[in-house]
């Protein structure tokens, strides 16, 4: 298959990660997490958030952010998101369906809630006629590539503790933001007031898995019971304890996902300006969001993969991955510029 910027989905496994599972595959090992790679991956998951940090494997994102938020709520509750949210607008309904959780969608510039943008959704507490607001969920990076800081979660901690409420993260893309920033995990999640979240492993590099953490303890309760409700709970678990084994050792993620990153924005350098291409988010993790002249994007899709993000404003997105080479950007931002040029 063509290379291409469509999703960091699209990329195969990190070769340590393959290599740790056919590592694991030797022998029998006890089953459905209990057995020594997942006992030594919850050990590095306390190192890199905390040590009541309490983690739980599952197989996707989907299913990490219905686990996780079931967890935190009540059936009368509802989640504060962003309306360009994964949980919004790319689970299939899942969490309204399959989480039985109502959604508050918040219409955002940048795809990043705000105390000030939240705060409207806070209402009716108390009231029986009402949904309960009971968690705030934001994306790192959120889905438009654009990153919270340490401080922006601080305040939204502080907004959701304040009301009684608790802050979920969730992370498919958050080793992009840590690396972005140059922070540890536990800086944006633990040490700035965040309640659970899932750390992303399949676009960091993983064939499959994702994590539920909750840092600190008193949160979760029945999480366990949850997880194999949901059909989350892994037979053979030792598979994707390994993958994150390896993509935890060593901040193997950090990178990984810094040099998406750096892609995107040697991407970004290259076609801003060029023949009317207008980048229309600031590039800060591993994706780049564009408006290009009518009829390019249709050009360039006949030679790369890649999405269009809005095709009423003609926006695309582009995605780099722990793959991506300088040569793949080179040459796509080529085609870009020859094709906006008319060339």
């Amino acid at each position: 298959m063509s290379r291409g910027f469509a999703s960091d989905n699209y990329a195969g496994a990190l070769p340590e990660v393959l290599d740790a599972i056919a590592a694991a595959s030797s022998g029998h090992a006890p089953s459905y997490g209990n057995d020594e790679w997942t006992a030594r991956v919850e050990a590095r998951f306390r190192d890199e958030f905390g040590s009541d940090a309490r983690s739980f494997l599952v197989f996707n994102g989907t299913g990490a952010n219905v686990v996780g938020l079931r967890a935190l709520t009540n059936p009368w509750d509802a989640v504060v998101c962003a309306e360009t949210a994964h949980l919004n607008v790319d689970e299939g309904g899942a969490p309204e369906r399959v989480g039985g959780i109502k959604l508050l969608a918040v219409a955002t510039p940048d795809g990043k809630l705000t105390p000030e943008l939240v705060a409207p959704r806070l209402i009716r507490f108390g009231d029986e006629h009402a949904v309960q607001p009971r968690v705030i969920s934001i994306t790192q990076s959120s889905e438009l590539g654009t990153i919270y800081t340490v401080e922006e979660i601080r305040a939204l901690a502080d907004l959701a503790h304040n009301q009684g409420m608790l802050l979920h993260i969730d992370g498919s893309r958050l080793a992009n933001a840590a690396a972005a920033l140059d922070v540890p995990l536990r800086a944006l999640t633990t040490d700035a007031g965040v309640d659970a979240l899932s750390f992303g492993g399949t676009k960091t590099g993983l064939v499959l898995g994702e994590a539920i953490v909750l840092p600190r303890p008193g949160l979760g309760e029945g999480i366990d019971y949850l997880r194999k409700q949901s059909m989350q709970l892994a037979s053979k678990m030792r598979f994707i304890a390994a993958q994150f084994d390896a993509l935890l050792e060593d901040e193997r993620w950090r990178r990984a996902a810094g040099h998406a990153n750096a892609m995107a924005a040697r991407l970004a350098a290259a076609v801003e300006g060029a023949g009317g291409v207008r980048i229309t988010q600031r590039v800060e993790a591993n994706g780049v969001f564009a408006v290009l002249p009518p009829g390019a994007a249709e050009k360039l899709q006949e030679r790369w993969r890649f999405y269009v993000w809005d095709e009423s404003t003609r926006e695309v997105r582009w995605m780099c991955s722990w793959d991506t080479t300088p040569e793949d950007v080179d040459a796509f931002a080529q085609d870009v510029r020859q094709v906006v040029s008319g060339s």
